[in-house]
């Protein structure tokens, strides 16, 4: 997220079953440029980025920001889960005045069908309605994305709408907010 207001960034290392969600370090930087650069990782994400460029330009600790966690299996970065808001002149949208925080997630092709990003996904998902208790989070995805738009219901998205972006269409659904109990 560009603001998490007033959430603490990072927050302690969220451990899964098999996974730990965690800032990025200093040896991730070569996960990152993989995910960047990989044709089959953006495959429905537009154009993945010149290696070259990438080497060049990728800082020693990369993407360490708010609503950024590494996802690490066994010490090592497989992808990445987000939480960012959602830009304003983009499409798909909840309230008129945007901004609503939206869920994004990439993995490296050799950790795709183990069910690693529904259980990264989930857990960033838990962290989030504890620390902005209330807030719904959307996810956009191209429909022509079978297993994201699964993942996507799975963890409890509904679809809001279907619109044309990036020259496809895209899935734009809704995870109602968590309201603790009280």
């Amino acid at each position: 997220m560009t603001e998490l207001g007033p959430v603490a960034w990072p927050p302690a290392a969220i451990r899964t079953e098999r996974l730990t969600l965690r800032e990025p370090l200093a040896g991730d930087r070569a996960a990152f440029i993989e995910l960047f650069a990989s044709p089959e990782v953006h495959l429905y994400l537009g154009d993945p980025r010149p290696r070259d460029e990438l080497e060049r330009v990728m800082p020693r600790v990369a993407g360490r920001r708010p609503g950024l966690f590494v996802i690490d299996l066994g010490g090592a970065m497989i992808g990445l889960v987000t939480l960012d808001r959602r830009d304003p002149g983009r499409p798909g949208h909840l309230r008129p005045d945007a901004g609503e925080a939206e869920l994004g997630y990439m993995f490296l092709p050799e950790a795709w069908g183990h069910g690693y990003a529904a259980e990264a996904c989930a857990a960033a998902l838990d962290w989030f309605a504890d620390a902005l208790p209330g807030e719904p989070v959307v996810l956009c995805a191209q429909t022509a994305n079978h297993r994201s738009v699964s993942l996507a219901v799975k963890l409890g998205f509904t679809e809001v709408e279907r619109f044309e972006e990036y020259g496809a269409e895209q899935w734009f659904g809704v995870r109602p907010a968590v309201t603790p109990p009280g």
